[in-house]
């Protein structure tokens, strides 16, 4: 069988998932890369090492190496949003399959996802993803990828929609227009199609966001209207690694409960800024409570990528592994049922009395975070271009945490320079 692997966020997204990917796409053969959640606000950033960057949002970040995409039936897809990306990208079209079940978010989604934001800050980035999520369970009729080859059907669906959003007056004829044009660009498939990809090569499947927004493990309610753990991919794949991405220290952007931030850290983002939906982008020490968390609730991470180890010789910098949370010191967030949104939301007001019981400068950053999250570090990056990338063989002995005998071996590995 190929070896499949799942590339997952363990934080709250910007973790570097996209630029991980691409050295995956780098430096061995993928038959595909295959999106498994959220759509088009996804900004997963990519620098070539001939200096070329791209934004990848809809389009898999193996696309510079020429890896076909494939985007699922958990995919929320915007036509127009992707016929943008297309163009700044060449227009590979022959690159992408869509699934016909996908759903389709629409200019009155992301219209209503932005007058909701401006009336109540919920961290949102604006695309109408949520908003589309959210019809869909309220309407059995959601227009889809496929409606798009059957134009009356495509033209009652988006009716109903612009009935339901009736405060913005998008016309129907140009939004009906645009979109076939999108399904005559694009091939749309069956789901079968994604157990062919898997049968025939290794693929990669590239998660969106990250685990602590994930819409039932989140902190309730600045989390996203998407599965952001490995769960979607097991649905679709009987076997594959489960590839964990952590940068050397934690970012949030927008609203919501962040322990370990410290707005005296000097950090600049090339990539990530202020954003009108989303809010500030802010920086912290790494947050090794929340991350062990975030394996946890995702079931056990079988390797580690760790990103932006350039920035942890910054001596500023420290690892939190606990919290001062009412008058206790612990080490634990502990996870509730699942889909229960009152205990998350009980989490979150809990995190939001958290405050850095210990904050200590490691000497071996990868080697300390594989241990305090229990996987090896097999992954690090050391800046944006592909050619920053080391490949990581740990020694033998490596535990991953769904081994059921004894404590990791932290010992470090034999570092192999990645070449694009």
């Amino acid at each position: 069988m190929p070896d499949h692997t799942a590339v997952v966020d363990l934080g709250y997204g910007d973790a570097g998932k996209g630029t991980v990917v691409d050295a995956i796409c780098g430096t061995r053969p993928v038959r595909a890369v295959l999106r498994f959640n959220g759509g088009a606000q996804a900004a997963h950033n990519v620098v070539a090492d001939d200096g070329r960057h791209h934004t990848f949002s809809q389009f898999g970040s193996g696309t510079l190496h020429g890896v076909p995409t494939h985007l699922t039936r958990f995919m929320v897809v915007d036509p127009l949003a992707l016929s943008a990306e297309a163009a700044a990208l060449g227009h590979p079209f022959e690159l992408l399959t869509i699934d016909g079940d996908a759903l389709l978010a629409t200019p009155w989604h992301r219209a209503a996802n932005r007058r909701k934001e401006r009336a109540n800050r919920h961290g949102s980035c604006g695309m109408g993803v949520g908003e589309t999520m959210a019809y869909a369970l309220k309407n059995a009729d959601a227009p889809r990828v496929a409606d798009v080859l059957s134009p009356a059907r495509l033209r009652r669906r988006l009716e109903k929609v612009q009935e339901t959003y009736g405060f913005i007056d998008a016309p129907v004829d140009d939004v009906v227009d645009a979109f076939v044009a999108f399904g005559r660009a694009v091939r749309i498939t069956h789901e079968s199609f994604t157990m062919k990809l898997l049968a025939e090569g290794p693929c990669v499947f590239e998660g969106a966001q990250g685990v602590l927004l994930d819409e039932w493990r989140g902190w309730h309610p600045h989390t996203t209207w998407s599965t952001t753990t490995f769960d979607n991919v097991a649905e679709l794949c009987p076997s594959f690694r489960r590839l964990g991405v952590v940068r050397s220290y934690t970012t949030r952007h927008g609203a919501g409960p962040f322990v370990t931030e410290d707005p005296a850290l000097d950090l600049p983002e090339a990539h990530n800024g202020h954003d009108e939906w989303q809010g500030a982008f802010r920086t912290g020490h790494l947050d090794a409570v929340a991350h062990r968390y975030a394996v946890e609730v995702a079931g056990g991470v079988d390797e580690l990528a760790v990103t932006h180890l350039d920035v942890a010789a910054r001596r500023e910098l420290r690892i939190c592994t606990s919290y001062r949370v009412d008058g206790e010191i612990v080490g634990r967030i502990v996870p509730g049922p699942h889909r229960d949104l009152s205990y998350q939301e009980r989490t979150t007001a809990w995190l939001g009395r958290a405050t850095p019981a210990d904050l200590h400068r490691p000497e071996d950053w990868a080697g300390e975070i594989g241990a305090l999250l229990g996987a090896p570090v097999t992954l690090e990056s050391y800046g944006p271009r592909t050619s920053d990338k080391r490949f990581v063989v740990p020694r033998r002995g490596f535990l991953s945490p769904r081994s059921s005998a004894g404590r990791a071996d932290t010992s470090p590995g034999v570092l192999l320079r990645v070449t694009a």
